[in-house]
């Protein structure tokens, strides 16, 4: 499991078990944090157990599975499979501060925008908040779906928390009174896979789901605004067969000046562009579409607004792609792409072994059962059975006709005699 990111002039990668952190503008030595290596949970913490008070869960890989990074860059977070939480510090130097642990594996982490807490949400659909200034502090118990949560945003003002499940829920609360639902945003048909607040319309949301849909939501009122289709994006018709396969949205993000946001599928070469206006019924307007060499695993914009695209390739794992006339073009001769790669050597087969071509949403579509329609199958073929079976036997039929003809005349003469 693989990510790219962004913390001030550091990309960050996440590969195996490992965090790397890489600096584009200076030639600095880079930054290995190995959970593998990182302390492990102590023997007296309190294990997590099944709800009915079974075994604690097995040891996990220390595979890193979301790291997110403060809206400043002065922290950066990460959570891996054995379920530590490691809160850093960038500035004035990168510092390891805390080693705290959750309850369940999480699939989303996100500092608050004040950068006094720090949000994860978990697979078994709770959102703890842990204390960026008490280090030591456990986290507390925020709020909680019924299902796997799979993404969580915040709004810009700090008031509202925005959460989105399996079960094709987005959930709109109040931050500092989660129990306060302010709305939900129905309307997907499979799981709610990526979040968005765009940076030039804080009251308005996007969401990915693998329904292969980009919906826009008012979000304070739940109001749905607008659906795309993304299979109406694609350049030659779907076949038959792949019409029955949405793609699947994994990462929704904006540039930095808001002009541009990008959509990435899971297992799809291409990265859709888009921009939003406030005007008129359709608010999102297809740009353009850039065509990868090789299948992306996730993207990032830095400061400039340049698109960082992390791929399966053995030669070149990451691209930058810049903005130009009205169309993106590859930057391979960048000095910051040319110093990252230098720093990546190392860690080439770490990465190359961590960006597996496998999708990571398809235990997360639902399977139906008709079990109706069997049913009814079912019935027909014994009625059609049974019919087979009187025509091939006409004789039984009338012996049956004269028993019964039989009892009636004898019970009649019965009743007459008495």
């Amino acid at each position: 499991m693989s990510a790219v990111g962004f913390c001030g002039e550091w990309v960050l990668l996440s590969c195996d078990t490992n965090l790397l952190a890489l600096h584009t503008k200076e030639d600095r030595e880079p930054i290995v944090f190995d959970c593998s290596t990182a302390v492990k949970r102590p023997k007296n913490t309190q294990e997590d157990n099944s709800s009915d008070g079974g075994a604690p869960e097995e040891t996990g890989s220390d595979t890193v599975l979301a790291f997110t990074a403060s809206p400043s860059g002065k922290l950066v977070a990460l959570t891996d499979d054995n379920k530590r939480l490691v809160l850093f510090q960038t500035e004035p130097s990168w510092k390891c501060v805390s080693i705290r642990w959750v309850v369940r594996r999480c699939t989303a982490l996100l500092f608050s925008q004040t950068e006094e807490e720090l949000l994860a949400a978990d697979k078994s659909g709770d959102v703890y908040s842990f204390s960026v200034t008490k280090t030591h502090k456990e986290g507390e118990l925020k709020m909680g779906h019924l299902s796997m949560l799979l993404a969580v945003t915040l709004s810009p003002d700090n008031k509202f928390i925005i959460t989105a499940d399996r079960d094709e829920k987005i959930r709109v609360s109040h931050l500092r009174a989660p129990y306060n639902i302010q709305a939900f945003c129905l309307g997907h048909q499979q799981f709610v896979s990526s979040l968005l607040i765009p940076a030039a319309h804080p009251h308005w949301l996007l969401s990915g789901s693998g329904d292969g849909t980009l919906k826009l939501w008012e979000f304070e009122s739940g109001r749905k605004l607008q659906s795309y289709d993304l299979k109406d994006l694609e350049e030659t018709p779907p076949s038959d067969a792949d019409k029955q396969n949405n793609p699947t949205v994994c990462r929704i993000i904006s540039s930095p000046d808001a002009r541009h946001v990008a959509v990435l599928c899971d297992r799809v070469s291409t990265i859709q562009f888009f921009t939003l206006r406030k005007e008129g019924e359709e608010k999102i307007i297809p740009l353009s579409r850039l065509s990868l060499p090789h299948c992306p695993v996730d993207m990032t914009f830095d400061p400039e607004g340049r698109l960082w695209v992390l791929m399966e390739s053995k030669d070149c794992p990451l691209q930058i792609y810049t903005h130009r006339d009205d169309s993106w073009e590859i930057s391979a001769e960048s000095p910051e792409l040319h110093r990252v790669k230098a720093a990546l050597q190392p860690h080439g087969e770490t990465l190359r072994d961590s960006m597996k071509s496998c999708s990571r949403y398809e235990h997360l579509y639902k399977v139906s059962f008709d079990n109706v329609t069997t049913y009814l199958q079912k019935k027909q073929q014994r009625l059609e059975e049974q019919q087979m079976k009187r025509k091939t036997s006409p004789s039984t039929n009338s012996k049956e006709r004269k028993k019964k003809t039989k009892k009636e005349t004898t019970g009649a003469v019965t009743q007459s005699s008495s």
